[in-house]
């Protein structure tokens, strides 16, 4: 940049790299663009890119199979980051500027579509990588060569290798795993060689909160969890699991340990299994939300799950400890509702941006009658008093037609897997519903 040039809505942040002796190796400076959300000593000088959210990826692969669309893939070279510029910039749109962003996702930032009478594109941002979809191959060629002008890309072709996630596809559908990465996690820890296991979990967890025997160095255990977080993209299967052992990465135990080891030997068994969408799938979502009640010792914190499918391809699930303590078995159910009510008008959103019109209207299903009826019932009473915001969530949503609360059977319920370690019959069948499969042979 010229020298006394600045861009406009912007300041500068300054940082010291230092040498391993502690003697100074050269200052920085990075500039902050006005209206961030980074805040001086917490996240003042982390850099931030744009990152697509894994649900969206799994939701265009999941559409691309069912719809014929092409899949395929670009990598920025990050080069021309490092060049001079020579004009002025503008880090806030100047006075008098039309800031209308026509083409760009307001549910996904990183999702940009272009669309036509007979053509439709979806560009997909992560970082420096790119998924193209579409079902015009003449159009992507095009978007290709236009991008190429603009930026030095590097065109890879058909999607086979994405983030770790590994994408096949046939006339059948398209399947998608990380098996390379499960095996790379298994050799790094001495564990390819191990005994398979037909479960993550163990039988008893008790000992998880027992507070002795605490781990000489806690950063192996930490540095393992976050590798097997990942791997819970396309292996929904491990969530519980990875989810109650990340809860204790900040003392972790032997105890611990051995329980990571037995969801190692689970992945053994299995290291390419992953989620199938096929082509026969339904535009169509169909979700399913459960909690546990204050199952957490040490809390007495409950947990909201839940799956999202579109169709028969499962593309949004979660498992995450709620915020505050449930009262009753309703209430924490009731919280359980009102985030997979939150998730499903994202996803509808997503799929008006993504210009696919849905085949009928959501189906939610819960196996606890009470919760069912304060979503149905239009008067609060004493018993929901201490909930009623999530009450106005749901009961909103449901009254705009945006979806169906149903009933479903306690031994259908497909949450389960997300929710406690059910029997090991039960996994085993639950497990084939998620759509995981395998298409390689055993390690």
């Amino acid at each position: 940049m010229p020298p006394g040039k600045k861009p406009i809505g912007c300041r500068w942040v300054y940082k010291t790299k230092y040498n391993a002796d502690g003697t100074i190796e050269r200052y920085k400076a990075r500039l902050v663009a006005k209206g961030y959300t980074q805040q001086e000593r917490i996240d003042y000088l982390d850099t931030f890119s744009p990152v697509a959210k894994l649900t969206t990826v799994r939701l265009l692969i999941a559409l691309a199979a069912s719809n014929n669309w092409f899949l395929h893939q670009l990598d920025v070279d990050n080069a021309f980051l490092h060049g001079d510029l020579n004009e002025e910039v503008y880090m806030e749109p100047p006075p008098g500027l039309n800031t209308h962003k026509e083409g760009q996702s307001k549910s996904d930032h990183s999702l940009f579509i272009k669309g036509t009478s007979t053509d439709f594109t979806a560009l997909l941002v992560y970082v420096d990588d790119i998924i193209l979809a579409g079902n015009s191959m003449t159009e992507i060629n095009s978007i290709k060569t236009l991008l190429h002008n603009k930026f030095q890309i590097k065109n890879l072709g058909e999607l086979k290798y994405f983030l770790g996630l590994e994408v096949a596809r046939s006339k059948k559908g398209i399947h998608l795993c990380q098996r390379k990465y499960a095996l790379d996690i298994l050799k790094e820890t001495g564990m390819l060689g191990c005994k398979p296991s037909s479960t993550p979990f163990l039988c008893d967890t008790n000992t998880l909160y027992r507070a002795d025997s605490y781990l000489d160095d806690p950063g192996s255990y930490r540095q393992l969890i976050g590798k097997l977080l990942y791997l819970t993209n396309t292996r929904p299967d491990l969530c519980f699991s990875i989810n109650l052992l990340s809860q204790f990465m900040k003392s972790p135990t032997n105890h611990h340990y051995r329980a990571v080891q037995h969801v190692l030997r689970y992945i053994k068994s299995k290291p390419s299994e992953g989620l199938f969408f096929g082509v026969d799938s339904q535009v169509h979502i169909k979700a399913f939300s459960d909690s546990d009640w204050a199952t957490c010792p040490n809390t007495r914190r409950s947990t909201t799950r839940f799956c999202v499918f579109l169709g028969s391809s499962l593309i949004s699930w979660k498992s995450k400890k709620q915020s505050t303590v449930s009262r009753s078995s309703t209430e924490a159910k009731y919280r359980a509702l009102a985030a997979i009510v939150c998730e499903i008008q994202w996803l509808h959103y997503l799929l008006q941006d993504l210009q696919v019109r849905e085949a009928g209207t959501p189906a939610l299903y819960c196996d606890n009658k009470s919760a069912r009826h304060i979503a149905h019932n239009q008067s609060f009473h004493e018993r929901t008093k201490h909930i009623e915001l999530d009450c106005h969530v749901v009961r909103e949503k449901i009254q705009a037609n945006l979806l169906r609360l149903l009933p479903v059977r306690s031994d259908e319920q497909l949450a389960d897997v997300f929710t406690k370690f059910p029997h090991r019959v039960r996994f085993k069948s639950i497990v084939p519903k998620l759509g995981l499969v395998s298409i390689h042979h055993p390690a």
